[in-house]
């Protein structure tokens, strides 16, 4: 009789504690499950998926005309809709302009994320942002380095959905405290 006792206090014993095992499991996997899950945020940068042609306007410092170009883009959605990819294409003061922006939304975090790279440096833009819905806009901060100064600097990029067809954006540095506009993107869909 002790024996069997002994055996079922062990049972007993496996059974509850392994169940809270299972239930921190269980946790794990929802909280993975929800991080993992494109959701409606995801849904409208899905939205952007396209061909866009672009205006844009460098200045190179505060105060001086800003150079004009114009170039193309191409928006796709990564890794089973989590990502937006637009790779942007054009000419700016005589020289060839590539450059990669992927966008995305952190379910965790509830911000918006934005990492920029192009052939113009060597270096990576993140940026973290969130959407206001009543503007249609979605406003990034982060920082940025400047190879003249040879500094980090502070960077804001507000970008305005004007219609499904048409977006502003414009970007903001701080250089010495003051900020000042530094780019501004005019994206119109043609397919």
């Amino acid at each position: 009789m002790k024996k069997n006792s002994l055996c079922y206090l062990i049972i007993f014993f496996f059974a509850f504690s392994g169940s809270g095992y299972l239930f921190a499991q269980d946790d794990a996997q929802k909280a993975m499950m929800e991080y993992m899950t494109p959701g409606k945020m995801h849904q409208m940068l899905a939205k952007n998926a396209g061909e866009w042609k672009t205006k844009f306007k460098v200045w190179m410092q505060p105060g001086a005309e800003p150079a004009s170009a114009e170039g193309t883009a191409a928006a796709e959605m990564l890794l089973g809709g989590r990502y937006l990819q637009t790779k942007h294409s054009g000419t700016i003061m005589g020289m060839p302009m590539n450059g990669i922006g992927i966008d995305g939304f952190d379910n965790c975090k509830k911000v918006f994320t934005s990492v920029w790279i192009d052939n113009l440096g060597t270096g990576v833009m993140l940026l973290e942002g969130t959407y206001d819905e009543a503007s249609k806009t979605f406003t990034y901060t982060g920082k940025s380095f400047d190879p003249v100064s040879k500094k980090e600097i502070a960077v804001r990029e507000v970008l305005k959905y004007v219609n499904d067809d048409l977006q502003i954006m414009e970007m903001f540095m701080t250089l010495d405290g003051k900020e000042s506009k530094s780019m501004e993107v005019e994206m119109t869909r043609v397919k």
